[in-house]
């Protein structure tokens, strides 16, 4: 694969993988608290199924071709930008893991505002972090 491709690749991941998080961040996570205790059991087990569709392979495959882009590049691109690519993804999966699955598994308990909230404030560590991805690999595209 040419070097330009894996760069495209990288940047076609980081994209879709922004606008994922940004719609969760502005219009999925603040709607958690409009849904009925009643109701919320059921809205949070289909929530975590149908993510897991559309965000869990676009991140094991961002993870690959950042570390892939990282190795490749690490004579081509200036200034480390490989490197600091793949440490927003690193820094992504770091958050998901530690901070984003501990509330989510709080939430598979129950409603919990608090929870919620701690869910939406701190997920904006990931959408800046994509959001930085994403315009750094834009940068790298356009010189």
């Amino acid at each position: 694969m040419s070097f330009r491709l894996l760069l495209l690749f990288n940047f076609a991941a980081a994209a879709y993988l922004t606008g994922l998080i940004w719609t969760v961040q502005v219009v999925h996570y603040p709607s958690f608290g409009l849904v009925p205790k009643a109701a919320w059991a059921a809205f949070h087990a289909a929530h975590t199924r149908r993510m897991s569709y559309v965000v869990l392979a676009p991140m094991v495959l961002e993870l690959g071709l950042a570390g892939w882009l990282a190795w490749a590049g690490h004579t081509i691109l200036p200034a480390g930008a490989g490197w600091w690519s793949l440490a927003l993804v690193v820094f992504v999966w770091a958050v998901t893991f530690l901070i984003s699955v501990p509330f989510h598994n709080r939430l598979e308990v129950g409603y919990d505002y608090v929870a919620i909230d701690g869910l939406t404030r701190t997920n904006w560590l990931r959408t800046v972090a994509w959001t930085l991805r994403a315009g750094l690999l834009g940068w790298l595209l356009a010189r």
